[in-house]
Formats: C-alpha cells, sequence, structure tokens
C-alpha cells in the first residue's frame, strides 16, 4: 500500500480532523485531481505525451517550472526502474511522489517555536492586502483560546488605518494592543515587549509595515526592530512569519525570496488558499525557498486560519482520486 493510500485510509475513518482542508481545497481539487483522473483515461499506456502533458498540468496548479521539470525527471526515472506501463498505478505514484518531495530531507517543523523562559516574540511581515493583520488576528485568537497570554503590538506606522484594523480586532478577540503617537515603529514594538515582559504575557505578536518596493528602507527599517526586541529579549524574535496571498501564485514565491534577502524568514503564512485552484504553491514554496509553510487560510472565519499539515493537505486535494 502506498504512503497516500496509508493516509486515505486514516482520514476516511477520522472525517473530523481534515474538514476543513478537504472544504478549503475544493477549487484545487476539482481542478487537479481532474485532470490526472482525465490523463490515466486518455493515455493508458505512459509515453513522452503522457509526461508533457502531466507536467503542463503540474505547472498550472502552481508548483512551479523548475521544480516540476525536476518531480517529472524524478518520476521518469521510477517508471524505468520499476516498469511501471499502466498510467492508473502511476497515478498513485504521482501523488505519494508530491508528499516525498514536500517532507524529503525535511528538518524543519511546520509548529511554532515557543521560548521557554520569557514571553515568545513573533514578528509579522509581508506586503499590504495579503492578510497579515487579519491572520495575527486569527493567530491571537488560536494561541488564546489555547490558554496562551497574548498581547499584540501595531507597528504597522506606515499604512493607513493599519492600527485601528489591529485594535478592531484586538476588542473583538478581548486581547490588548499596544500602539505609538510616533511614526517610528520601533516606539510601539519597546513599548509592547516592555508591558509584555511587566505583565508576564506568554506570547508577544508584531505587526509591521510591508513595503518591499524600497528594501534598503524595509531592511533598516526590520533591523532596528529586530535590536528593539534583542535589547529587551536576547533571543528573540523567535518567529518571523511571512504572510502571503495563495492567489497571487508564483508571485508569492517572489516575494518569499526577496523578503528572505532582507531578514531571517522562520515561517509562511499562506492566506487564501480556499480561493485557488492553483494549491500546489504549497510545494513550490517548500522547494524553492526551504522555508515551512506555518498556517494556511481555508476560509473567512476566524478559526479557518489552521496550522499547516502535509498529510491533510494533500489528502485534501487527491482525496477523490
Amino acid at each position: 500500500m502506498g504512503l497516500f493510500n496509508k493516509i486515505k485510509k486514516v482520514f476516511s475513518k477520522e472525517k473530523d480532523e481534515v474538514v476543513k482542508y478537504d472544504e478549503g481545497l475544493v477549487k484545487t481539487r476539482k481542478e487537479f485531481t481532474t485532470e490526472i483522473s482525465n490523463l490515466s483515461k486518455k493515455y493508458k499506456d505512459i509515453d513522452d505525451n503522457y509526461f508533457e502533458e502531466l507536467e503542463n498540468i503540474l505547472i498550472m496548479a502552481d508548483i512551479g517550472v523548475n521544480t516540476v521539470m525536476k518531480f517529472v525527471d524524478k518520476l521518469k526515472k521510477r517508471v524505468k526502474s520499476e516498469k511501471i506501463t499502466d498510467s492508473n498505478v502511476l497515478k498513485e505514484i504521482i501523488v505519494d511522489e508530491l508528499l516525498i518531495m514536500y517532507v524529503e530531507g525535511n528538518t524543519f517543523s511546520s509548529k511554532i517555536s515557543f521560548s521557554e523562559e520569557g514571553p515568545t516574540v513573533i514578528l509579522f511581515i509581508g506586503v499590504n492586502g495579503v492578510g497579515k493583520t487579519t491572520s495575527i488576528g486569527k493567530i491571537a485568537k488560536r494561541l488564546k483560546d489555547s490558554g496562551k497570554k497574548v498581547i499584540m503590538v501595531a507597528a504597522d506606522t506606515f499604512r493607513a488605518g493599519a492600527i485601528e484594523q489591529l485594535e478592531e480586532w484586538g476588542k473583538r478577540i478581548e486581547v490588548p494592543v499596544v500602539t505609538t503617537n510616533s511614526k517610528d515603529p520601533s516606539a510601539a514594538v519597546y513599548d509592547g515587549i516592555d508591558a509584555a515582559i511587566k505583565g508576564e504575557y506568554d506570547v508577544v505578536l508584531v505587526d509591521t509595515a510591508g513595503r518591499l518596493q524600497n528594501k534598503v528602507n524595509l531592511m533598516n527599517e526590520l533591523g532596528k526592530i529586530n535590536n528593539v526586541i534583542k535589547k529587551l529579549v536576547p533571543n528573540a524574535p523567535h518567529e518571523t512569519l511571512l504572510v502571503i496571498d495563495a492567489t497571487t501564485g508564483q508571485n508569492g514565491i517572489s516575494q518569499v525570496k526577496s523578503f528572505s534577502e532582507v531578514t531571517n524568514v522562520t515561517g509562511i503564512i499562506l492566506t487564501k488558499l480556499d480561493g485557488t485552484a492553483k494549491g500546489g504553491i504549497v510545494l513550490a514554496i517548500k522547494e524553492e525557498t526551504g522555508i515551512p509553510v506555518k498556517f494556511v487560510g481555508l476560509g473567512e472565519k476566524v478559526e479557518d486560519l489552521e496550522p499547516f499539515d502535509i498529510e491533510k493537505y494533500i489528502y485534501g486535494i487527491f482525496k477523490d482520486l
């Protein structure tokens, strides 16, 4: 029994475990699974035409050209060495290999790294319009519900309405928000971390401005923020999470690479995954950047920002295969 069949067997019995992935990946599943199923019907035997069409399907799912070429080459070698001729057999192997591709050489965790002493500081970065502030609010609610004492810091002093938006989230989920009258985001960060230490908070969530157009300014700003954090909590920030919009496709990969040039990105929050039929971007992010996806947006509700789970993700996309 292949890897995917084992996952399928487990989750078909534990449906409550995967309901959000099931519902959130409907668009990708309809597109991706249908295309691969049709390919197996069209080509009973595996040949070069089969692989060419498979490449197109994977690229259209936003897995990325370089990743697809490497993946198909690996698939061809397996077909040759195992003498696979039936396209229906290969269909299941494709899903197994996609799963293997994500976990292969995987030394990173998709979980948040919490500090053992003092507050855990999590920095949120990303361009405007990707759902950064909303993601912070949703994660704050999740952490609060898990028993953590949480405080949020409004350090995006650049975007009009950013502070008010975070304050609104604070009222909605009953989590305090630290703000500043200064235009310097570092002032808000200092006050926020200081309040967290004095108030014995477990987690500090810091919102920042997303000005990617001028990398020098962004680098200077994030550098200053990081220095302020380290003065108060020496081993912080414990996480720097980059928020990207799944519906922007390969542009999202470019954002990951650009932000990684100016700061140490430790994880990705992929919003609006439910709004795209190109959910393969999750695989592309890992393969092309080596940075783990830590949360995925599978709907608009507060509880729909889910910790990323590769097995649930693979099941959500291919369960009908």
